[in-house]
């Protein structure tokens, strides 16, 4: 441990050069295959530190770069290079130009006494730099160390320190799918976008803050997380002019005279400015026109610099809408603007529709600008962009709402004023999400071995609202309103301010988000290993399918993005109606295949033989994988056992803990948690399939619970990829991934053809993307308020705490909050949400994430300042979680009455309107009742539909995070044959289309994504060039329906290939590429998300506005 340091001693700097790490291993080129089509190169998300002009935050030296971020690639492709322990993190997408080389991961070895040379107690620390690679933070847990005691994050008593590994080096691995790059790829400068916006203070946006440099491109199109808006636009101040109204439908209605969607995020507020229509972008690229690597999922950096944008450093934008008398001022990020048209009904309801105009109804609008989001600004919260935006966050003492997001960006004073609103109050946590390439990275404070700063009644961790008092002697909790004792060594006077001298030099009393190095009292016993254990089904069904051999394949590929060293183990295992574990140990010649007959009591032979460290059994691993298939090939025993591999897997890992990744391909039949086809026998009953259908969503019984709570106790996290073509009951299944804190992975119906490179991509950044292993979590309130319930994928054992045996950065959980005392008006009230974890190389860590969040006692300041997306993604997990337990049709209802309740709440106590003919819309939820309406019509609501469909969506609820749930419901559609000829300003998605049957030719081909799945429609009518340019055949007829795209040399082909690239790298998956035709079934399953038709069973979008007007008007009188 450093030598503690005196209270405002300087921040340690971060050396630019130092000696190789111990145990350094140089880069191993490996050849990636040459075929896009087959294999998709991971994108790489960890930024160099010695990118170009690299801003500085505070001033001082350059700041090295955070995990998750994105490198930049010099011409000659050199090695980028990270500043946190790790193995190297890869993220699916597009292979970055240049890039061929695989990784050999950093070397492991014992834990170190000490931490980094630069760590001083309660002082940031990073990792130096080194000139060489520096894995990422957390990619992948090695080690575990016991949960402490329940009752609170509290450390247990009479424990070993953590041990801290030295620093490592790493190249980038490279993915297969590419070609290596052979021109000269220019170096994008990795700081904000020249036409960034801030929406914070302007005075606030001076100092050190990067300016941006012109010459990138710009902004991606509407999307996933770090994307343009969905709609959700910033809210407006109450009334009228913070409302969206619709056109009047009466016969003497008159057109109103406004800018379609003038209300949305992107117009008038300075916070979101829109380009210049009749701009014309210059050349995207900055040099030669060579594409910039594609390097980010955050999009191409930096972005282009366009007119009519506002510079993050100028002064306060022209413009600017005045206040409304007696309303308080709107936050520097508000629109004051909105559309003030309505839309009546005066006939009947199919008369309605053909009054309204189709194109000035609520849509999302994509956004080309990227928004610099200070978190707090003139002491007060900042409400956040939305999540489907891009945005750059400034950490001005509130977290990222990428960490912690609220539903509501004011607390309601009273339950009684929660509820007039309609809406909830929760939370939508997600600890270690992404941050973007230009955001400032995490600081680790160490307090040494008394651990970190915490109130000593409720046990919050100190924070920048924490006030200090007397001198700084003590100070209060701002959640409990406890004083306590300023530790000596830890006092500092106060300023004339009344804020702390050193506040501005110590990330936890200045920042939303820190990192504490847990001291010895949070770690029962030393850090054990990581694991890996591979569980794959070898039934007859599975290797037919050819299942078997895709998993052997992935697996093998992605071996050499484990890291190296005596802490890495892995095990193998196969099974059908029997357990075949394999002795990997070097001194047999060739593994050795041990057999478990007993399905029903099962146990693990040889245990210290079946899980081996991966330097010694690497080469028998691999001939193992390799010949798997061939020893199967003639199986023919149809059974599987589930419930009995994963028990006995478990019990070779139980007392290490780790990862179990299971491969099942057909309904589990024989031994523990054997179940039977259930689906066939609901079909059979009418009323099974009417009344009672949502029972088959629930787990056929409670063996694999009970397994999962015991596997989650001793720290194993499961996966699960279901590579099916049959009914397998997912239902139950699912049951363990989510209580253990796993994912389900569903590939449903299989091909070995179209579904090999989206498992291997799957299972890759299944393994490199930044987790944590044995977590605990906690939320906490500040009095008057109290959680009432957490949902999403871990074990909850004590009511307090959250247990997750694994936890990544794709994992949100939803906490919901009431209210137990009323608060005061204009007062502070905090939630701070604390994340126990062991990184990779067995570092216990403390992630905290505050939020401070302003009360109202005024029913306008909750919708002036509500979150659509927040909102919306905690709507379809509370969805989720009931269809299992009430019949649909019921759910449908609860879901529209509650979108009503709200919209009528805001037409009755808020719009100053006074026209009943009028549908009045708040101006930051006016996209609410376009996402209710997609959400009754998604697959988990759909009464048609397979039963493992609705289950599997389900599960993926479950853990969504909120820039992904809204593109689920509401997917992205794109036209394909007129790609070269559209303008996109410079992005490489273009803008989207309407989800109408109306925006659908049968002359085109279009490109349809939701975040899981992307289908490719033809129309019957496609001309014969656009498909031969396309997909290399001169008919449709000629495609097959399991077909892999191909990137063919034309302009066409490769701008698509370019386009869904780009996608894969936003939605972080490779998505599967779906095949539709007009006139068959997969045509019909194209124009099932084109959520704004009337269907059989549903309104089109112009109906259902109507319908819910007339709702409202209902409850007005």
């Amino acid at each position: 441990m450093a030598a503690p340091a005196p209270p405002g001693a300087p921040k340690p700097n971060y050396p630019h050069s130092s000696a190789p790490p111990p145990n350094y291993n140089p880069n191993i080129p490996r050849t990636p295959d040459q075929s896009l089509s087959q294999n998709f190169q991971n994108l790489q998300i960890n930024q160099p530190f010695n990118a170009p002009n690299l801003p500085s935050f505070s001033g001082g030296s350059v700041r090295p770069s955070y995990p998750g971020q994105a490198p930049t690639f010099s011409p000659s492709g050199a090695t980028p290079v990270s500043n946190f322990p790790g193995p190297s993190t890869t993220r699916p997408g597009a292979p970055p130009p240049g890039v061929v080389p695989r990784a050999v991961m950093p070397p492991f070895g014992p834990p170190q006494n000490a931490g980094p040379p630069n760590t001083t107690p309660a002082r940031p620390s990073t990792v130096p730099f080194t000139g060489q690679q520096q894995p990422p933070f957390a990619a992948r847990p090695s080690s575990f160390a016991s949960r402490p005691p329940s009752g609170s994050l509290g450390p247990p008593s009479g424990t070993t320190p953590p041990n801290l590994p030295p620093q490592a080096s790493t190249a980038r691995p490279s993915g297969l799918g590419s070609p290596p790059f052979t021109g000269t790829a220019p170096v994008p400068p990795a700081y904000p976008a020249a036409g960034s916006v801030s929406n914070g203070n302007p005075g606030l946006s001076g100092g050190n803050f990067p300016r941006p440099v012109p010459g990138g491109l710009p902004g991606t199109s509407f999307g996933a997380p770090p994307f343009p808006s969905s709609g959700g636009s910033r809210p407006s101040p109450e009334g009228t002019a913070g409302a969206t109204s619709m056109p009047a439908v009466g016969p003497f209605s008159q057109a109103p005279i406004v800018r379609p969607f003038s209300g949305s995020a992107h117009t008038s507020s300075p916070g979101f400015m829109r380009p210049s229509p009749s701009f014309q972008p210059p050349p995207p690229f900055a040099s030669g026109g060579s594409p910039p690597p594609a390097s980010t999922p955050f999009g191409v950096q930096p972005w282009q610099t366009r007119p009519n944008q506002l510079d993050p450093l100028a002064g306060p934008a022209a413009g600017h809408p005045p206040r409304v008398l007696g309303m308080p001022p709107p936050y520097p990020s508000q629109s004051m603007s909105g559309m003030q048209t309505g839309i009546g009904q005066t006939g009947g309801m199919m008369q309605a529709p053909t009054k309204i105009d189709p194109n000035q109804i609520p849509r999302p609008i994509p956004s080309q600008s990227v928004v610099i989001h200070e978190t707090r600004q003139r002491n007060q919260a900042n409400p956040p962009p939305p999540a489907t935006s891009e945005f750059i966050v400034r950490d001005t003492g509130n977290c990222s709402p990428r960490y912690m997001r609220c539903t509501i960006n004011q607390i309601p004073c009273t339950a009684d004023l929660l509820a007039t609103s309609g809406m909830q109050l929760a939370l939508l946590v997600q600890p270690l999400a992404l941050p973007h390439p230009s955001e400032e990275p995490i600081q680790l404070v160490d307090f040494g071995e008394g651990g970190p700063m915490r109130c000593s009644r409720c046990k919050a961790y100190i924070n920048p609202f924490m006030k200090f008092i007397d001198q700084g002697l003590r100070y209060i909790c701002n959640l409990c309103g406890f004083t306590d004792e300023t530790p000596r060594d830890y006092h500092s006077n106060l300023g004339p301010d009344g804020r702390r001298r050193d506040a501005d030099e110590r990330p936890e009393l200045s920042r939303g988000t820190v990192e504490f190095v847990a001291s010895k009292e949070y770690m029962v016993r030393d850090p054990m290993p990581a694991v890996f254990f591979f569980l794959i089904d070898v039934s007859s069904k599975a290797i037919q399918t050819g299942a078997t051999a895709a998993a052997c394949s992935a697996i093998n590929q992605i071996i050499a993005d484990l890291p190296e060293g005596p802490r890495t183990f892995v095990g193998i295992a196969t099974f059908d109606s029997t357990i075949h574990f394999y002795n990997l140990k070097r001194a047999l010649q060739q593994p050795l295949m041990l057999i478990v007959p007993d399905v029903l009591d099962v146990y693990t032979p040889l245990e210290s033989d079946v899980v081996v460290q991966l330097s010694a059994c690497r080469q028998h691993l691999e001939l193992l994988l390799e010949n798997i298939p061939t020893m199967f090939q003639d199986n023919i025993i149809a059974d599987s056992t589930f419930g009995a591999a994963t028990k006995a897997a478990f019990l070779a890992m139980k007392g290490t803990g780790g990862k179990l990744l299971v491969f099942q391909s057909v309904l589990p039949s024989i031994g523990i948690g054997a179940l039977s086809a259930r689906e066939a026998e609901g079909r059979a009953s009418i009323s099974a399939s009417e009344k009672e259908a949502h029972k088959l969503l629930q787990p056929a019984d409670k063996t694999l619970k009970e397994m999962a709570i015991d596997f989650a106790e001793h720290q194993v996290c499961v996966d699960l990829f279901i590579t099916s073509q049959s009914y397998v009951d997912i239902a139950s299944m699912s049951v363990v991934p989510r209580t253990t804190g796993g994912q389900v992975y569903y590939y449903y119906p299989f091909s070995a053809v179209s579904d090999t490179a989206k498992l291997y991509n799957d299972l890759r950044w299944n393994v490199t993307r930044p987790q944590g292993f044995e977590a605990v979590m906690r939320v906490r309130c500040s009095q008057g308020l109290q959680v009432q319930e957490y949902s999403g994928n871990y074990c909850k054992r004590i009511p307090t705490d959250v247990d997750l045996p694994g936890i990544d950065c794709d994992k949100t959980i939803m906490v919901t909050l009431k209210h137990d005392d009323k608060l005061q008006d204009g007062a502070e009230y905090a939630f701070q949400c604390a994340l126990l974890y062991t990184t990779i190389y067995g570092q216990r860590r403390i992630r905290v994430i505050t939020l401070s969040l302003s009360c109202t006692s005024t029913l306008h300041n909750l919708f002036r300042t509500a979150d659509l997306d927040t909102q919306f993604t905690c709507f379809l997990k509370q969805v989720a979680l009931e269809v299992p337990t009430i019949p649909l049709m019921q759910v449908r209802e609860q879901l529209m009455n509650q979108s009503v309740s709200i919209l009528h709440s805001y037409r009755k106590f808020c719009a100053t309107v006074s026209s009943s003919g009028q549908l009045i819309l708040p101006e930051a939820l006016k996209l609410l009742p376009l996402y209710t309406l997609a959400l009754i019509k998604s697959t988990g609501l759909r009464t048609e539909g397979r039963i493992d469909d609705r289950s599997f969506w389900i599960n993926y609820v479950s853990s969504l995070s909120a820039p992904l749930a809204v593109p689920l419901v509401y997917p992205r559609m794109i036209s394909v044959h007129d790609l070269l000829s559209k303008e996109t300003d410079g992005a490489i998605i273009p803008a989207p289309t309407p989800l109408s049957s109306e925006h659908v030719s049968d002359e085109g081909v279009y490109l349809l994504e939701n975040g899981i799945d992307a289908f490719i429609y033809l129309g019957s009518a496609v001309n014969p060039q656009i498909v031969q340019q396309v997909f290399g055949v001169s008919s449709i007829e000629e495609i097959p329906a399991q077909f892999v795209l191909q990137r063919l040399d034309n302009p066409l082909s490769k701008k698509l290939n370019e386009v869904i690239n780009e996608i894969r790298r936003q939605r972080c998956s490779y998505l599967r590429l779906k095949l539709c035709k007009k006139g068959d079934s997969s045509g019909m399953l194209f124009f099932s998300y084109m959520v704004e038709d009337k269907t059989p069973p549903g309104l089109s979008y112009v109906e259902f506005l109507v319908h819910v007007h007339r709702q409202i008007q209902n409850k007005m009188s």
